[in-house]
C-alpha cells in the first residue's frame, strides 16, 4: 500500500532493527520528509494478526480471560493471534488460534474487517474473522507464555460489558462493535 510517489511520502534513507524479542521488533529508521528534513523514526513492528469473534451453536460468543503482563491484570476478549508461515490463508489462521486459545473449533469462519490500529507508532494490522457454530474439543494448545481461560457470554452481556468500560482490550471492543454495526 506504500504509495512513495505522494507528496507526503517519506524517503527510507536506513533501516534496522533496534531491538528484537520474540513477538515485535523495534525498527529504527533513518528518514527524509517531504521538505528535506533528515530525521530518524522508531516503531514496533509485528507479524499480521488475526482477532476472532467466535459464537457457539447456541449463539453464545466465546471469549478469554487472559493474564497481560504489560497492565498487571486479566483481560477478557476476543481470541487472537499471529499469522504464521504455516497459514495456508488468513482464514486457517483464524481457525488455528481459535482452536489453540479456546479449544474450540469453527463450522464456518468469514472475514470481518482488516485495520490498522496504530499506524502512527506501528505496522500492526488485524485481520478480524466471525466464527460460526463453534463447537467445543476440550482441548487448547496454548504457547509457552500464554496463560488463558476461556469463557462464554452472550453477545449483549459482551457488550454491555464494553459499555461499562469493563473491557479494556481494544481489539475486542472493536470486534464487537464493528460487527454490530456492520456485520
Amino acid at each position: 500500500m506504500a504509495d512513495e510517489d505522494d507528496p507526503l511520502a517519506w524517503e527510507t534513507l536506513d533501516s534496522d532493527v533496534a531491538y528484537a524479542c520474540p513477538g515485535f521488533d523495534v525498527r529504527h529508521e533513518d528518514v527524509r520528509l517531504p521538505d528535506g528534513t533528515e530525521t530518524d523514526f522508531d516503531y514496533l513492528s509485528e507479524p499480521e494478526s488475526v482477532v476472532v469473534l467466535p459464537f457457539t451453536e447456541d449463539g453464545d460468543v466465546v471469549v478469554i480471560e487472559e493474564w497481560r503482563q504489560a497492565v498487571s491484570r486479566v483481560s477478557r476478549g476476543l481470541p487472537v493471534g499471529g499469522v504464521e508461515p504455516g497459514d495456508d490463508d488468513l482464514a486457517s489462521a483464524a481457525r488455528r488460534e481459535l482452536a489453540e486459545e479456546t479449544g474450540y473449533e469453527a463450522a464456518r469462519v468469514t472475514h470481518l474487517t482488516t485495520v490498522e490500529p496504530a499506524n502512527g507508532i506501528a505496522n500492526t494490522v488485524h485481520h478480524y474473522f466471525v466464527a460460526d457454530d463453534c463447537t467445543p474439543t476440550g482441548v487448547q494448545e496454548l504457547d509457552h507464555n500464554e496463560s488463558i481461560r476461556p469463557e462464554t457470554t452472550t453477545l449483549d452481556a459482551l457488550r454491555k460489558e464494553i459499555a461499562a468500560d469493563e473491557v479494556f482490550d481494544g481489539r475486542t471492543a472493536l470486534g464487537v462493535l464493528y460487527y454490530e454495526v456492520f456485520g
